[in-house]
């Protein structure tokens, strides 16, 4: 054993161990600034939104009616107030969303257009027994969250006839939204009270729909690829490819309870549960630049030791030294690519700001070791190990079902090559420096011989 080789790779050794732990320290500082801009970009989507319209819910049609009752006490007749509501029988929804996007400076926010086509019925025979009070007014109501985002070619027909629509709800719980006041004697006169309705809304991301309906047909379709199906209920059935989507909800007053929890609402005003049980989807952008740059620098680790141990192993075989400050050099470039990839991304697209950001790097480095270890085919080959090696977390970062397997098959795979590939280096020397001496003897033996 050659206690000064032992000595010189053991401190080499614990050399790059603290330089790669302060490459990390350049790493964490490019992360931190990917959460910047990532917020910043959620402010500019909320500022948006305070200008046009946010995620929208919408909640109806219901009927909300209010009447006064006498009670007798003590020889007084006293008048209370009250209110109650009518869900539909049958509620049918058919929603088309078109979508398009607003830009503020380099951010930008998925809006979309709806057109909601709403049909359906109520059983008005439960409300007879309000014959015998004075029912002060009776109104068809849809709740909408934001209400900047209906259309003014929203329209809305009771019994097959137009109705004028009018602002507000008149319900405490459910301010926002529209309404259209019906004909009390009318509602009296028949069981039941059919209506169709053209609303037409404009939000941001998220459209949900609260079934209302005894029995609910919720059919749903975008020019949107990616999309997230939210609320308490799945789609029976979904159809996403390259052009779009489409997807069909079912659901009755078994599975949403949906009474008791309207009631609950609008009568006691506790509205969590009401708000909680929805049909909707979300307009996921899978090309979100910041998300992946964040995958990106979780991998940076690897790469870093990755090309370090090559490094290591170039010097090793080579029996070349390469001094700590060229580890260092070829370090910060690999850190720059992180900050290439956030910058660029902004502009042109994460596809090409990566390809862009990992041949500016490979090709730096390339050069920097040719010119390091004097071969140029040692340089070639290093610029086409980081090629591929780029080339395979780009995959990683695309992959978003299969990214951890991917990763950690790639961690294997790595492990395994360098655990081959060093698997008979003398880590206390090179094999050159030991066969030497050991030839030197012989021959001194042969000649006392």
């Amino acid at each position: 054993m050659n206690n000064q080789n032992k000595e010189k790779i053991g401190v080499k050794f614990a050399t790059l161990i603290g330089l790669i732990v302060a490459l990390m320290i350049p790493m964490i500082m490019i992360e931190d600034l990917i959460s910047e801009r990532s917020h910043m970009q959620k402010q500019v989507q909320q500022e948006i939104a305070k200008s046009s319209s946010a995620q929208q819910r919408l909640v109806g049609p219901f009927i909300y009616v209010e009447y006064e009752r006498d009670i007798e006490r003590e020889h007084t007749v006293n008048v209370i107030k009250e209110s109650t509501f009518l869900l539909p029988e049958k509620l049918q929804l058919n929603s088309a969303l078109d979508t398009f996007e607003k830009y503020r400076s380099i951010y930008k926010a998925t809006l979309y257009h709806s057109k909601n086509s709403i049909s359906g019925a109520f059983k008005t025979s439960e409300l007879h027994i309000l014959k015998d009070h004075r029912v002060k007014s009776a109104s068809l109501v849809f709740g909408i969250s934001d209400i900047r985002g209906i259309g003014l070619d929203s329209i809305v027909n009771i019994a097959g006839e137009q109705a004028k629509i009018l602002p507000g709800t008149g319900v405490k719980r459910l301010k926002e939204g529209v309404h259209v006041p019906l004909d009390i004697t009318h509602l009296f006169a028949s069981s039941e009270l059919s209506f169709s309705a053209d609303l037409h809304l404009q939000g941001m991301e998220k459209l949900a729909i609260s079934p209302l309906g005894r029995e609910t047909r919720v059919t749903m379709h975008a020019n949107w690829p990616h999309p997230s199906f939210v609320g308490a209920y799945l789609p029976l059935t979904s159809n996403i490819n390259d052009e779009g989507f489409s997807a069909n909800w079912q659901a009755s007053y078994f599975s949403t309870n949906m009474q008791s929890t309207f009631e609950s609402c609008v009568l006691r005003s506790d509205c969590a549960d009401l708000t909680e049980r929805t049909i909707g989807v979300e307009l996921v952008d899978p090309v979100d630049h910041y998300l992946k740059s964040h995958r990106a620098v979780n991998y940076a680790l690897m790469v870093i030791l990755l090309v370090v141990a090559s490094f290591f192993l170039l010097e090793l075989v080579r029996d070349e030294p390469i001094h700590p400050v060229q580890y260092g050099f070829v370090g910060l470039a690999l850190a720059i690519f992180y900050l290439l990839l956030i910058s660029l991304s902004e502009h042109l697209g994460f596809g090409l700001a990566y390809v862009i950001s990992s041949f500016a790097a490979t090709g730096l480095l390339g050069w920097y070791v040719s010119g390091v270890l004097k071969s140029g085919v040692m340089g070639a080959y290093f610029f086409a190990g980081l090629i591929i090696l780029y080339a395979l977390l780009y995959g990683m970062l695309g992959a978003e079902d299969y990214a951890l397997l991917m990763g950690s098959l790639m961690c294997f795979i790595v492990l395994s090559l360098l655990m081959i590939l060093t698997r008979k280096i003398n880590w206390y020397g090179s094999a050159k420096s030991n066969k030497a001496p050991q030839q030197q003897v012989s021959g001194k033996q042969i000649n006392d011989i």
